[in-house]
């Protein structure tokens, strides 16, 4: 999960970079596949609740790219080709694999916990694939964007309903969860915390959804017009939203207008064809804009990661020549 942090408005220093930034955002997911099974479904084979919280992270293999690529490149790759269907169907069969081979391995050694459920591959397959499904939801929700269809199409989707920490969600996940576990070691009713706790965070996923339909159909003029708009949950906020508005390289938050140049001032194009990093950013990004610096160079941003704090890692510098807007003052 993603959203945007306009300037001076939080701080989306966790939002991205390498692998070890990311494990907040895979908190929640493990605590949606964790959730599911305690509401029952781990009673369906041995290891269950394997298959659903690993499950629920299989698509974040992607995150291996930090490793081989450079720059901004990895902006284009991520949320992709393991967040669409043809992974849906095969990244849960890899896992249900490897998790009866596990169990089969251990029963050869005399390992195998007694305890244990009988398995079923079958069932490992269906909660591994229930698990992997809650992941695309849930990253749908922010506006980082994910290409729901690929390989078939690289179009980008955004829910722009959540920020991607968002703690009422770990709150009521966590707290549930750990409800389940102790009641069920008494002996009691544990399925109930884990289904109640589900319907409270559609309950509060829908609110928001419809908090953000309000916010983007109700926002005034901006100062750069409102060819586009985007509501953005801001971080601890929820209930807030953060009002992205413009288009053609110039934007706003919150009525105040960016710095840029319009984007028909640089040659784009050109720089895509010879800058990968400036290719896959203008790929990754849904509201692009041109700032000239102090020194006389052009950068490029994207209007939902421009806080100060962590916009270095969601810009790339242009190389000369690339605009020829002249620098004001």
């Amino acid at each position: 999960m993603g959203a945007a942090i306009p300037i001076g408005r939080g701080d989306a220093s966790f939002l991205d970079g390498p692998p070890g930034r990311r494990t907040l955002d895979n908190l929640t997911h493990s605590l949606v596949g964790a959730l599911i099974g305690q509401a029952g479904l781990k009673r369906k084979t041995g290891l269950a609740m394997p298959a659903l919280i690993i499950g629920a992270n299989l698509p974040d293999i992607d995150a291996a790219c930090f490793f081989l690529l450079d720059g901004t490149q990895h902006l284009a790759f991520r949320r992709g080709i393991t967040h669409g269907p043809p992974a849906w169907l095969l990244l849960p069969f890899v896992l249900a694999g490897l998790l009866y081979g596990f169990d089969r391995w251990q029963a050869k050694r005399g390992t195998r916990p007694a305890a244990r459920l009988p398995m079923s591959f079958g069932w490992l397959y269906l909660l591994g694939l229930l698990g992997c499904l809650t992941h695309p939801a849930l990253d749908w929700l922010n506006v980082y964007g994910i290409r729901l269809l690929e390989p078939f199409s690289s179009r980008w989707f955004y829910g722009d309903t959540l920020f991607i920490i968002d703690p009422f969600l770990w709150l009521v996940l966590g707290s549930a969860t750990w409800i389940s576990l102790r009641r069920e070691k008494r002996g009691g009713n544990w399925r109930k915390p884990a289904r109640t706790a589900v319907a409270l965070g559609l309950g509060y996923i829908g609110v928001n959804g419809a908090l953000t339909y309000a916010a983007e159909n109700g926002a005034a003029e901006g100062p750069t017009g409102n060819e586009l708009v985007i509501a953005s949950p801001p971080p601890l906020r929820s209930w807030e939203r953060e009002i992205i508005t413009g288009g053609k390289g110039l934007y706003a938050i919150d009525g105040e207008a960016l710095p840029g140049v319009p984007l028909v001032s640089c040659d784009l194009a050109a720089a895509r064809a010879q800058d990968p990093n400036v290719d896959a950013f203008l790929f990754w990004a849904r509201t692009p804009f041109v700032v000239p610096e102090e020194d006389g160079s052009y950068t490029l941003y994207d209007a939902r990661f421009y806080d100060p704090r962590s916009r270095g890692r969601f810009s790339v510098p242009l190389e000369d020549g690339v605009c020829a807007e002249p620098r004001e003052g």
